[in-house]
């Protein structure tokens, strides 16, 4: 991907054009009501821009995995009902997203107006890639501008095939988000550091092998840590590890070797002989876990080694948390953690990136999320993004 051949709206005449905005209102719904719009209020000033630059702004997006077409429980309609509400101005909510309706509904727009499209899953063309489907999605629009990062890893017609038919743009959230992890993996300021936790090795393989080439300090916590001890002949109780992930450890630990890249691994934790909230625990070196007892989380001996690691270095990205953090007292480490990221950030002293759902769960328990440089929403495209994979969507608006 030449990220430089990215083209966006700015300076662009949109004024009564069809502007098609696939967008990620892939939101949390209960009972009918949107429980975290954090997606929708990032996506809301670029559909904002847009429409005062007098567009007419067509929202398409997926939402959930419906298993048959017009399921009322994966509609958009009250996600279009809330969007509305933070853009502070209406918008149409149409029950398809292509055919008669569609078309209409997206010819009556005025200037300026806004409508959302039902959710694009109804139709087996678009994670199938239907070209067919994605030429129907095509003929709403005179431009098309794809602000769903988040959605950029798959290859379907909302997001790979209609740039076959369109002029193509990335959008402000499209832009922000690659930006982001550009300015940590390709041109960061130097020393780096990332930060890569979690319950498994095997599902961040890929991702360890690229960071090890690409930044100077890899800390491994989270579960994923207990495989690398484990690799080096170190008892860890009844702690969650892979045994048949430990040659995989050290492959990563001798690549890391030959790109001169210290793998840092916490020297003590926090123990218990259950995952519970409130069961009592203790805080070992890493060299003496109880044989009945689980590592649930880094002690504070290792926070205060992370520290001193990521003070020392100028970027950091961070991906999964250091320990069971959903389950009390078990999320400590990383909480202490993301609070001394948060003021090495506000400090000017390291430019801060985070994604994965499970790290901005961490960071917004910790009450740091909007303290750091930049939190990315998406999970599986910014995994991708990590491992050095080429991402379908963004690579698709590169074209031409």
């Amino acid at each position: 991907m030449d990220l430089d051949k990215l083209k966006t709206t700015a300076g662009l005449d949109v004024h009564g054009k069809r502007v098609l905005v696939r967008a990620d209102l892939n939101v949390p719904v209960r009972e009918g009501r949107v429980t975290d719009a954090t997606r929708l209020e990032r996506l809301a000033p670029g559909i904002l821009d847009l429409a005062g630059r007098g567009a007419r702004v067509v929202v398409i997006s997926h939402f959930g995995r419906p298993k048959a077409a017009s399921d009322p429980e994966f509609t958009l309609k009250p996600v279009a009902s809330k969007l509305a509400g933070l853009l502070n101005t209406p918008v149409a909510f149409v029950e398809d997203c292509i055919g008669p309706r569609a078309r209409a509904a997206v010819n009556a727009l005025a200037p300026g107006q806004i409508a959302v499209l039902e959710n694009l899953r109804f139709h087996a063309g678009e994670e199938k890639n239907d070209p067919a489907f994605a030429k129907e999605l095509a003929a709403l629009g005179d431009i098309y501008v794809d602000d769903a990062f988040s959605s950029a890893h798959r290859a379907h017609a909302s997001t790979e095939g209609v740039t076959h038919f369109l002029p193509s743009y990335a959008g402000p959230l499209m832009m922000e988000e690659i930006e982001a992890l550009r300015s940590a993996l390709d041109r960061p300021d130097p020393p780096t550091a990332a930060i890569v936790g979690g319950a498994k090795v095997s599902t961040k393989i890929p991702v360890l092998m690229n960071l090890v080439a690409k930044v100077d300090k890899l800390i491994i916590a989270g579960g994923m840590a207990n495989t690398f001890y484990l690799a080096q002949g170190v008892e860890i109780g009844r702690s969650m590890a892979e045994p048949d992930f430990r040659e995989t450890a050290l492959d990563v630990m001798k690549a890391a070797k030959a790109k001169s890249c210290e793998v840092v691994l916490p020297p003590d934790a926090v123990v218990a002989k259950a995952l519970e909230a409130g069961v009592p625990t203790k805080v070992v070196p890493i060299l003496e876990v109880p044989p009945d007892s689980m590592v649930l989380d880094v002690g504070p001996k290792s926070v205060e080694h992370f520290t001193d690691v990521i003070t020392r270095c100028r970027t950091l990205l961070w991906n999964g948390p250091l320990g069971a953090f959903e389950t009390p007292p078990f999320g400590e480490g990383t909480f202490a953690l993301a609070r001394e990221a948060a003021r090495l950030t506000k400090a000017r002293r390291l430019v801060s990136i985070a994604g994965g759902g499970d790290t901005v769960a961490a960071l917004n328990d910790a009450g740091v999320a909007d303290q750091l440089s930049y939190v990315s929403t998406a999970g599986g495209a910014f995994l991708e993004w990590l491992e050095g994979r080429e991402l379908p969507g963004v690579a698709a608006l590169t074209r031409g």
